[in-house]
């Protein structure tokens, strides 16, 4: 029965994350294939927006399920314990760079505000099917099993969507 309700719930996130994949790709492709004019800006502007570029680059890299997984899973942790570690670690990183969002297109900030509530998503989902006895290392063999299934994750659409407007900015 547990097996039955854990399938039944990675299925439901699977459905999830590839309707999320769906919808952001559409949107980075109408944002990239757009045609409008833009202002002239400033060699200080562009370097501004490059150093924003790299900021949200380190955000959706850190942010990442395996990466959080390595840099906060701590030997002794409880699977609840570690859910709190891991939403609390995207919920301050996603803060530290909110001011961001003035630098990049709106389509760049959706993807990276999508991508840090598509991960707190998955790490409630994933502690839900747990037992309240379960250690941080059942939790976090669910995340990285999640995460290396194709697709599993934003991380790759919104890098390349962060890529693409920094080759804007340069050319």
């Amino acid at each position: 029965m547990f097996q039955d309700f854990f399938l039944y719930v990675a299925m439901l996130m699977e459905l999830a994350t590839i309707a999320l994949v769906i919808i952001l790709y559409k949107e980075f492709k109408a944002y990239v294939n757009q045609k409008a004019e833009t202002v002239p800006i400033n060699h200080e502007g562009n370097r501004m927006k490059l150093q924003a570029l790299e900021r949200l680059t380190m955000f959706a890299e850190r942010c990442g399920l395996a990466n959080l997984i390595d840099r906060i899973n701590q030997p002794g942790m409880s699977a609840s314990d570690l859910h709190f570690a891991l939403t609390e670690s995207i919920k301050t990183e996603f803060e530290y760079n909110i001011s961001q969002q003035v630098y990049v297109s709106p389509e760049v900030w959706n993807a990276i505000t999508r991508l840090k509530d598509q991960n707190i998503y998955i790490i409630h989902h994933i502690t839900a099917s747990l037992s309240p006895a379960a250690t941080a290392l059942d939790l976090s063999k669910l995340i990285i099993e999640y995460s290396n299934t194709p697709n599993a994750e934003m991380n790759g659409i919104v890098l390349s969507a962060l890529q693409t407007e920094a080759k804007q900015i340069l050319n």
